[in-house]
Order: C-alpha cells, then structure tokens, then sequence
C-alpha cells in the first residue's frame, strides 16, 4: 500500500476527487532524518506524542528540507487543543485572535504550535469580501490539511517514525517545482488576500512556478489587499524583503500587478531609470546579506523603498521656497503618513527610517567640526551605506562616497588634511549661533 502511494506521488498523478488517504512516505524515498529537525521541535512532538496526542513539524520546515534549503523555524501541528498543549508545557502561553496557537519556549528556540483547524462552517465570521475574521474551529489532521493554502506547505513530517503524511501531493508537485493552491483560488485567496503576495514571494523564494489555474486570479484579485490589516501587510512584506530573494520577488510583484499600493508610487519608481537602479541595487544588496549569513535592517530597507517618495516631495517644497531641511522634515512625514495607511511601520523602524533620512543633507557638510560629530552619530554607519547607494545609482557624485569612505579610514592630520574649505555662509552662521543675545536680560549692577 505504501509503495502504490509513493508511487501516486512521484508519478504526477493527483489522488482523485473524495479521495482523503494520505501518502505516506518513508525516509528511505524522502531522506530527511530526524537530526535535521530542531532539538526544540522533536521534543515538543515526542512530549505531545507521550501525552497521547498526534504532533508533526509541519509545513515551511518540510518543504524546505524537501528541496535543500535551510529551514528558518520549525513549526508544529497537533490534534491538543491550545489549553492541553500550554498544560504539557511550562514555558508556553497561547497568543493569537484570529486563530489561537500556542508559542512554546525550548531554550532558546520558540516553537510555534497550532491545532489542526477544522473545516469553515456557514457560521464562520467573515468581511464583506469573504475575508475570514475569526478561525479558532478545531478539527481532523485530514481536515486541517485542506486549509492550508498551498500543497507545499500541507505536509506533515513525524520526527519519530521519520515519515512524511501527504495529503494533497504536495511531494510531487515540489518535485514538480510548482506552486499549486489548495481548493479553487478564487475562494482561497478571498479567505486571506495575503495569499496573494504569498504566492509570489513563495514561488520566487523557492524557484517554483505558479499553477496556473492559482496564478490567473492574482491580477484581478490585488484590490482585495486593500482590505487586509496594514500590520498583516507589514509583516508579510518584510517576509518578501528578506526572502534573500527580494529583486526577484519584487519583480514579479510588479509583473502580477500587486505593487500597486503597497508603497506608495513604487510602481512609478521602478519605471523611472534612476529610481529602479536605486531600488533594485538596495534590494540586491539586502540578498547579498542574507547570503553571507548576515544581518538586515528593516529600517535601512524601507528607507531604500520610500526614499525616491520623499525626493520627489522634498524637490517640490524647495521649489516652492520652503528651506531645505524643514521642508525635508515635511517631505518624510507626508510619505509615512501615506505610507501608514497600507503598511503598519512600527515607531521604532520609522523612527530607524528618519535617522537615516535625515542624515544624507549632513554627508554634504565637509568643513569644519561638522564631519567629526557626523563620524559620533548611532546611525552613521547605516547612513553611509545608504549614501553609498546613491552614489552608485548615479543620484549623487561618486566623489562624495568616496571621500566619506577615506575620511572614516584615516584619523589625525591627514584626515583634518581632508576638510574642504568653510564658506562665508557657513561662518556667518556660526557667529550668529554664538553672539548672545541681550533680549530679556537682567540690567547691568551698577
């Protein structure tokens, strides 16, 4: 029985309709042993197990191992009821109102831990677009795997037994290399529109091509996103910025239509040639990062995104005479006005934006004390990278870059060597600064 299912499996075929009995593969076909789990996860499964519960790591950890990527987190799916899995574990809490899950700490690791939802009954409380408000229905693994959204995610791997349960062909259309929704699109994607950029942000991640019977609604269907919570948006877009693939994710974000919207004018940006050159040479940078295993700032990324907004803004107050940095201040705070509608930027990465905005007009000052105390700034270093950007891009001199580059790598007299000249405004403003002013103050003792 189980070579006939492993058999459906790699041949292509999908299990007919009504058809509900999983494959279930051994590790001998699929390889994946379970050292290559988190010690974290497999206890959780083995503790649930020992309880008398079903446990699987479930979903993104599978189909990573699967095609030979390294799995960020290692989730698990159980038939324990949220309140059973926090009573099983005593570093947990259940977190969540749309669908409870529970988090539960192992060390360091914090695992993720959801009970199988069950189907979506007539009574399920959705918008007016069909969007679903509150999911806590519990029900079969069989059932479960039928909600998720796509067949790459809805396979069940048991650190025990080291076999992999699937039920919708998930296996063979990653071997496949397709993305293939589960249940008609249209329906799916009006459940949860992020499953819309989901689609595209997995496809790109992973290599995959979208089935097309999931990919011919996304167009049509990218007003739908306007509807979703701007925190859900946020969080999904920095998956898709972080991917380690985010020129590719971005590119095809435009080519399915959803980038209208999501930040402001990026769809105008990327068809202005310096505008897309700066963008495509930030995200492509941010990949490189991620490659080499090392950090990103979502901060420093939407700077990158929004920062031809702001020029365009910025541009036009100085035409209209506003002075040069009131008039950027007013430029950044109307593009993350417009930009909070869609996006939920937390006030700390806005705060993180700013700082780095901010200090571009600075780069230009070369005289004086001014560079020291540029050098003392907490966000110099992020801003240097950023400006660098613009150099490359063409948006400002490459000599610019260059000397900032060279002034951090020498110290003493070569760099006070360095400094360009003051200019008389420069002085005159700097006397003004200092002369005291005599306004409201006490008559001299006689």
């Amino acid at each position: 029985m189980i070579r006939k299912f492993i058999s459906r499996v790699f041949s292509g075929k999908k299990a007919r309709p009504g058809q509900h009995e999983p494959a279930v593969i051994p590790v001998s076909t699929h390889g994946i042993t379970r050292d290559r789990i988190s010690s974290g996860s497999r206890r959780v499964c083995e503790t649930l197990q020992e309880n008398g519960h079903k446990a699987y790591v479930v979903g993104g950890a599978v189909r990573d191992l699967l095609i030979g990527a390294e799995p960020k987190d290692f989730d698990v799916a159980t038939d324990a009821t949220p309140e059973e899995v926090r009573r099983a574990f005593r570093r947990s809490r259940i977190i969540g109102r749309r669908f409870q899950i529970v988090h539960v700490m192992m060390g360091q690791e914090q695992i993720e831990v959801t009970t199988f939802r069950g189907q979506l009954g007539e009574d399920t409380k959705k918008d007016e677009h069909g969007r679903v408000l509150h999911d806590n229905v519990f029900g079969s693994q069989m059932e479960d795997a039928a909600r998720r959204d796509f067949t790459a995610n809805a396979l069940y791997y048991d650190p025990t037994t080291e076999a992999i349960v699937d039920y919708h062909h998930g296996v063979g259309d990653l071997k496949a290399r397709t993305l293939r929704m589960i249940g008609e699109p249209r329906a799916r994607y009006r459940e949860d529109p992020v499953r819309l950029l989901r689609a595209v942000r997995l496809a790109a991640k992973l290599g995959l091509s979208i089935d097309p019977e999931a990919k011919r609604p996304i167009r049509e269907m990218a007003v739908l996103l306007e509807n979703v919570p701007a925190a859900r948006l946020f969080d999904e877009m920095l998956k898709l910025l972080t991917s380690g693939h985010s020129v590719k994710c971005i590119t095809q974000l435009r080519d399915e239509g959803l980038h209208h919207g999501l930040l402001p004018m990026l769809d105008v940006i990327l068809e202005q040639p310096m505008g897309e050159k700066f963008v495509m040479l930030a995200l492509a940078n941010t990949d490189d990062r991620i490659s080499r295993g090392k950090g990103t700032s979502p901060g420093f990324l939407f700077a990158c995104l929004l920062w031809h907004e702001v020029l365009a803004h910025w541009e036009k107050m100085k035409a209209d005479g506003e002075a040069k940095i009131p008039a950027l201040f007013q430029a950044m705070d109307t593009v993350l006005d417009v930009q909070g509608e869609k996006l939920a930027i937390t006030r700390r990465i806005a705060g993180d934006i700013k700082d780095i905005w901010l200090l571009q007009p600075r780069f230009e000052q070369r005289a004086g004390k001014r560079p020291y105390s540029l050098l003392e700034q907490p966000r110099f270093r992020a801003g240097y990278d950023f400006l660098l950007l613009r150099a490359e891009s063409g948006e400002v001199d490459r000599e610019l870059g260059e000397w900032w580059t060279r002034f951090q790598s020498v110290d003493g007299e070569e760099r006070a060597q360095m400094l360009l000249p003051e200019q008389a405004g420069d002085k005159k403003r700097r006397r003004r600064r200092k002369k005291p002013s005599n306004a409201g103050s006490a008559p001299a003792a006689e």
